[in-house]
C-alpha cells in the first residue's frame, strides 16, 4: 500500500514539476490571497466552453441558437454550446467538424491564441453570441476569454487527423491512466458507462471515436461532475494517456 501511495504521488509530483511544460506554470497569476492561480480559471474556462450550462447549474436554451446556421444538423439547446459551432480540436469549419453532423461552416478559435482576454470577452459578449449576463456572469465570461486566449493547443501535434490515433506512447500513459483515472474508469475503462447498456459508450469508445473530446476533457475535466482536470501535465502526457485509452474496450 505504501508503495502504491508513493507511486502515485511520484507521478502527480512529476506531473507539477512538468507543468510550465505546458505553459501554466503553478504560481500563475495567483489571487490576493494567494490561492486561486490563473490555471483554475483557465480550466474552468475550458468547461465553460464544453458546457457552460452543466458547469454553472443551468439549463441550455430550449430554441436553436439565432447565429447557428439553419442548414446545419443540430438543433435546440445543443447549439447553445461552444464546442458545437468551435469544435474539441478548436478548429472549427476547419478541423473534424468540416464535415459530418456537427458541420457548420463556421470558423475556430486558432486565431485567437494569446490575444487579449478582454477584446475576446467584447466578442463573447456581442449580439453574435447571444449570451446574457443572465445565462454566464461576467466573472465566468471572463475564464471562457482565459480558455480561449491561453488554453488552446494545437491538438494535431498530438493527434493524427487521418487515423485518429494519438501519437503518444501507451506505455508512457499507462501509469498516469492506473494511478489516476482508473480510480473512477477502472483499470479496463469500463466503470463509466457514458451510453446505455444496449450501446455502451466507456472511456476507450470516447478515446477511439473522438480523441480531440478526449483531450480536451482530460485537460479541463467534465461539465457538472467533480472530474479532474490534468491541465498542470504537459500535453505530451495526455497524448500518451490518450494512446493507452484507445487500447481499452470500446464495448
Amino acid at each position: 500500500m505504501a508503495h502504491h501511495a508513493q507511486q502515485f504521488f511520484g507521478v502527480i509530483l512529476s506531473g507539477l514539476a512538468l507543468a510550465a511544460t505546458a505553459g501554466f506554470p503553478i504560481s500563475a497569476a495567483a489571487d490576493d490571497a494567494g490561492t486561486r492561480s490563473q490555471v483554475w480559471d483557465i480550466a474552468r474556462g475550458g468547461q465553460l466552453y464544453d458546457n457552460w450550462a452543466k458547469v454553472l447549474g443551468k439549463e441550455l436554451p430550449n430554441e436553436t441558437h439565432p447565429a447557428y446556421p439553419a442548414a446545419s444538423k443540430q438543433k435546440g439547446a445543443a447549439t447553445w454550446r461552444c464546442k458545437e459551432c468551435h469544435g474539441w480540436d478548436y478548429k472549427g469549419a476547419d478541423g473534424a467538424y468540416a464535415k459530418g453532423s456537427h458541420q457548420t461552416g463556421i470558423k475556430g478559435l486558432r486565431a485567437m491564441v494569446g490575444a487579449d482576454p478582454k477584446a475576446i470577452l467584447k466578442v463573447l459578449t456581442d449580439g453574435t453570441h447571444g449570451y446574457s449576463e443572465a445565462m454566464i456572469a461576467r466573472g465566468e465570461m471572463e475564464k471562457l476569454a482565459l480558455f480561449v486566449s491561453l488554453g488552446q493547443i494545437d491538438m494535431d501535434l498530438h493527434i493524427d487527423r487521418t487515423t485518429r490515433k494519438s501519437r503518444g506512447e501507451p506505455g508512457r500513459g499507462a501509469p498516469y491512466f492506473q494511478t489516476i483515472c482508473a480510480v473512477c474508469h477502472g483499470f479496463d475503462g469500463k466503470t463509466l458507462n457514458f451510453g446505455t447498456q444496449e450501446t455502451p459508450e466507456y472511456v476507450g469508445t470516447v478515446a477511439r471515436e473522438n480523441p480531440w473530446e478526449f483531450m480536451h476533457k482530460a485537460r479541463f475535466g467534465q461539465p457538472g461532475i467533480p472530474m479532474i482536470s490534468l491541465i498542470t501535465l504537459p500535453d505530451a502526457t495526455i497524448a500518451d494517456l490518450l494512446a493507452l485509452t484507445q487500447t481499452l474496450p470500446e464495448k
